[in-house]
């Protein structure tokens, strides 16, 4: 080993331990997030928003060009509508969690209504994921609406930004159930079609296109 190495090593050793005292040194603002502390030369950090899926900007943009009046009335586009919602629980959820969700959604078809105290829900159904393949949800809710309008009231946030217009009973609901839910998969349609062993078994909504006859 050279003298010079024996000298730089050391040297360099001191460096390291210095820089590193100096980082413990410091006062403790300077441990926490950043994000937490007030930038003076850039104002306050904004987040970029959270990109939502093609459905719901698009039922956005509808809501906001015919009104958000229009779009949550009893009236706007009547005809059945379905509303499926399958939740998985997270682990640490207990029976009786399960218990009080259940038996909050299902006290919507109550606690929903309107201003003047007509209901928005036709009906609530609920039950246990029994496909025996080990889906991956816990609890499947079907919901029926009289008209999309009375869904979208009810539905609210995102798609319905104002309070003024969407069902208080469902938000305060969410705001309960959220914290217990690990998953959870939406979706809706409109009842165009429905077939029975019975005569006329077909049935056909006015709302729907009846070329399929």
């Amino acid at each position: 080993m050279s003298v010079m190495s024996s000298v730089v090593r050391p040297v360099v050793l001191t460096a390291i331990v210095g820089l590193v005292a100096f980082g413990l040194a410091q006062p403790a603002e300077a441990q926490v997030d950043p994000y937490s502390l007030p930038i003076a030369s850039s104002g306050p950090i904004v987040l970029p928003p959270q990109s939502l899926p093609p459905h719901i900007v698009a039922a956005q943009e509808l809501a906001k060009q015919v009104g958000y009046a229009q779009f949550t009335a009893p009236g706007w586009r009547v005809g059945t509508v379905r509303h499926v919602v399958m939740l998985r629980y997270r682990t640490a959820v207990t029976e009786q969690q399960k218990a009080e969700v259940t038996a909050r959604f299902l006290h919507l078809v109550q606690d929903s209504r309107r201003a003047d105290g007509r209901p928005v829900i036709e009906s609530i159904e609920t039950g246990a994921q029994n496909d025996g393949n080990g889906g991956i949800f816990d609890q499947i809710f079907t919901l029926t609406f009289h008209s999309e309008g009375d869904r979208n009231f009810f539905v609210g946030a995102p798609i319905v930004p104002e309070t003024a217009f969407t069902d208080p009973a469902h938000a305060a609901f969410k705001a309960f159930a959220g914290p217990l839910i690990r998953h959870i998969l939406i979706a809706d349609y409109d009842v165009g079609v429905t077939v029975r062993s019975s005569p006329r078994a077909v049935h056909y909504s006015g709302k729907h296109d009846r070329s399929l006859r």
